[in-house]
């Protein structure tokens, strides 16, 4: 099954999260398997640090991040997709934003090939047992709140 570029996916979807090593900003490898988020939804947000509707979307989440954990125990993981020339900047970039979320380098573009990640930002809603339910790309105002109703749906 092809994803379309903003599209929603069946949430009878059994598109699983796929198994891509990635890298944390410490510059340790680890597989998209390991992330967990104990049962409850997880989001996976595709960024880049020259992408400014990227930072709108994180900055925005970022902002209602407290309250939707309180309310969903939902987890969101940041992935970079600067390339390995630029990967260096992620890490000064994400802190002097002081996002509360997780953030990951996918500097090979690995993740985002598998994913079929054609434009960032690309949110990804995750169910449970990591499949992904729903889709979004680009970024508009407000998009934070259909994301938000769709981990309610959760």
């Amino acid at each position: 099954m092809l994803f379309t570029d903003v599209c929603c996916v069946s949430q009878n979807s059994t598109i699983l999260l796929p198994s891509i090593n990635i890298k944390s900003l410490e510059g340790k490898t680890l597989n998209t398997k390991e992330f967990d988020n104990k049962g409850k939804p997880m989001v996976i947000a595709f960024w880049a640090t020259w992408c400014k509707p990227c930072t709108k979307e994180l900055n925005a989440i970022s902002d209602v991040y407290e309250q939707w954990q309180k309310e969903t125990k939902v987890k969101v993981i940041a992935i970079s997709i600067d390339d390995a020339r630029n990967s260096s900047k992620v890490a000064p970039y994400a802190n002097g934003k002081d996002w509360p979320f997780e953030i990951y380098l996918d500097d090979n573009s690995d993740l985002k090939r598998a994913l079929n990640v054609n434009s960032i930002p690309h949110t990804f809603l995750l169910n449970a047992k990591k499949e992904i339910v729903w889709q979004h790309a680009s970024y508009l105002d407000g998009d934070e709140e259909e994301l938000y109703e769709e981990i309610i749906k959760l």
